[in-house]
């Protein structure tokens, strides 16, 4: 069988902040970030929060019992209402710098002064965003105002991801485990590595043992995303270090296989037959992004040990490599060589990834 002729990028887009400036306003601003799960994003205290979706800062806050989405810029003098990553329980905004205040839903509340010399409230509240929930993730566009036609359609964008992940009904699966990792290497070298399994033989000798690493197929179906499907060797319950669950299988979750699915440009999806696992990608640098590791499981499997041990032994493994190719794509002597045919999947991340560099 022949090569694939190679479409990776240079060495530039792996370590040049600008690519990056370029990848946070087009990909992850411009297009559906996975903020996370819908029950976390906001605890039971939390009014509203601040985040970054791409290089845009933005306040969620929860209304009526969904969460909504704003500029996190003040109407008055453009003051930040909260620093990235702080949290308020109070039941309105209020900017710091000239109190302005605003309800939960954005709307102006309070701006000191106006009254007192005749003038109303002004009109105009926060710029409201768009966002979309989905399979119990939450997801933000940023780039556009709530209502723009230039916001790119969320049914759309997951395309049929939603027959493929369906099955394991991931809205009614529970958080049992969590860990977070900062990686020295570029994001795309994290995404890149987990959509082929060309390395597995060499690196993986516990994922080889339950799972073929010539295995499954990548798929060609609409949206926004990449990905395909491998399977487990017989007698294999599931990924984990004897191949046997210590958990539930997931009702209607097929045996036998797993899928590992990108819903660009930051949610990998890994759905086994008894758990899902999922990698959020934040990059925050071109060499640093932080990837949070969740683990949801079936409703009264207390204790996903068994999954954790094995994804956490493979990612650190995974990690490994990928900051020895972050740091030989900075060798000057550095160019992306032809893909194998197990690889097709890095075409499909190359084009999504590129397109938003036009």
């Amino acid at each position: 069988m022949s090569t694939v002729t190679s479409t990776l990028f240079d060495a530039e887009r792996y370590h040049s902040p600008e690519t990056l400036a370029l990848e946070r306003r087009r990909l992850f601003a411009g297009g559906w970030t996975c903020l996370g799960r819908h029950d976390e994003l906001l605890d039971d205290n939390a009014t509203h929060r601040a985040a970054m979706v791409g290089d845009v800062g933005v306040l969620l806050t929860r209304e009526g019992g969904r969460v909504r989405m704003f500029a996190n810029t003040c109407r008055h003098r453009g003051h930040e209402l909260l620093p990235d990553g702080g949290t308020s329980s109070a039941r309105a905004v209020t900017c710091p710098y000239h109190a302005w205040s605003y309800d939960l839903g954005g709307r102006v509340i309070v701006a000191p002064g106006f009254r007192e010399v005749g003038g109303a409230v002004p009109d105009g509240g926060l710029v409201e965003l768009p966002v979309a929930h989905w399979r119990g993730w939450v997801f933000g566009h940023a780039l556009h105002q709530l209502g723009s036609p230039e916001v790119p359609e969320f049914v759309g964008y997951v395309g049929d991801l939603e027959q493929v992940l369906a099955p394991y009904a991931p809205e009614d699966l529970q958080p049992a485990a969590r860990h977070t990792y900062e990686v020295a290497a570029n994001w795309k070298v994290i995404a890149e590595n987990y959509h082929e399994c060309y390395h597995c033989p060499q690196i993986h000798p516990e994922l080889c043992a339950v799972s073929p690493p010539t295995s499954g197929a990548n798929y060609d179906l609409p949206g926004s995303w990449v990905g395909g499907a491998m399977d487990l060797r017989d007698g294999m319950a599931t990924m984990s270090l004897d191949g046997r669950s210590a958990g539930s299988p997931i009702a209607g979750a097929p045996a036998g296989r797993v899928e590992y699915v990108h819903l660009m440009p930051n949610l990998l999806v890994s759905a086994h037959p008894d758990y899902v696992m999922t990698h959020r990608l934040v990059p925050l640098a071109p060499g640093r992004p932080w990837v949070e590791c969740t683990w949801l499981m079936p409703a009264g499997v207390a204790d996903a040990s068994y999954a954790v041990d094995f994804w956490d032994i493979t990612n650190r493994q995974d990690w490994a490599a990928c900051e020895s190719v972050q740091r030989g794509t900075a060798n000057p002597h550095f160019s992306p060589g032809p893909l194998a045919p197990n690889e097709d999947a890095l075409v499909r991340f190359t084009e999504l990834v590129q397109a938003a560099y036009s």
